[in-house]
């Protein structure tokens, strides 16, 4: 094991771990830091969602409370998009989400993420512990499997004639002569739409992983600056402390933010397909 005193520039594909140990990179090779990371991640959620919920009162005290208000929060904010109609559906789903990517986010700004692991023969440092957020597999795979469940929930919702009428069929209520007319267009408009359906998963897991993975070079630049520029000794070491302090809290800030932007575009898109029924049922 080597422990590195400054932070590596974070590289874009995860590297499988133990293998280097172990001599054996064929069987091991799925075996990545930011998988490790990721399993970490879902073991600590779970541990703290049983923890709080293990001795449940009337009157919420401790653990208990700052979990129920968590949720409560989260279900309350995500029923005014997705509406009463799909939040018991979506919510399991959105709040795993959010929590996970949170909790993800933050993780890679603990003290030895990226910075404990085993020197491989180049003087490169290989990472024990990798921000899984800063993984584009993982972030794909995030938005890959919500855009499953938002399919299966659209068609279980509108059916897939409607949904295929309300992606191509003519809006407005427009009937006659000039409905027909109107038709090639929005059949045009509908191959647009599909089009942005299909962008989807791109621009979802793209931004979150942009974002992240732009933060952790960041905040290892801050801390190899003063050695990039050939400061005295003494200076990059003080530098390598205090430049990094501002650029945490603001990937605090950033953590946050892109695992509620996450949530909420997720909500959003479910929102757009499955809407309309409720809207109609309101109108009657």
């Amino acid at each position: 094991m080597y422990l590195s005193s400054l932070a590596s520039i974070v590289p874009v594909e995860a590297e499988p771990i133990f293998a280097k140990a172990i001599k054996d990179w064929t069987s091991q090779s799925w075996l990545t830091n930011s998988i490790l990371v990721s399993a970490l991640l879902v073991i600590a959620i779970v541990y703290w969602s049983q923890m709080s919920t293990r001795r449940m009162q009337l009157i919420p005290v401790g653990m208990q409370n700052f979990f129920e208000f968590i949720i409560s929060s989260l279900y309350d904010f995500l029923e005014g998009i997705v509406g009463k109609h799909m939040i018991p559906k979506a919510f399991s789903l959105l709040a795993a989400l959010f929590l996970y990517i949170l909790a993800a986010n933050w993780f890679g700004l603990l003290p030895g993420v990226g910075t404990i692991g085993w020197k491989e023969a180049n003087g490169d440092l290989l990472p024990l512990l990798r921000p899984t957020t800063a993984d584009m597999n993982t972030t794909i795979g995030l938005a890959i499997v919500f855009m499953v469940f938002w399919l299966i929930w659209t068609l279980q919702e509108v059916g897939a004639l409607s949904f295929l009428q309300h992606i191509f069929g003519v809006k407005g209520g427009v009937k006659g002569v000039m409905g027909y007319l109107l038709m090639p267009i929005f059949f045009f408009v509908g191959l647009m739409e599909v089009i942005s359906i299909m962008i989807r998963p791109v621009s979802l897991s793209l931004r979150l992983f942009g974002n992240v993975f732009a933060g952790e070079n960041l905040i290892s630049t801050m801390i190899t600056i003063g050695h990039t520029l050939h400061f005295p000794l003494w200076l990059a070491k003080l530098t390598s402390v205090i430049l990094p302090i501002p650029f945490y809290f603001l990937e605090l800030l950033i953590g946050i933010l892109q695992a509620f932007v996450f949530t909420l575009l997720c909500a959003v898109y479910l929102n757009l397909s499955t809407s309309h029924d409720e809207q109609e049922a309101e109108s009657h």
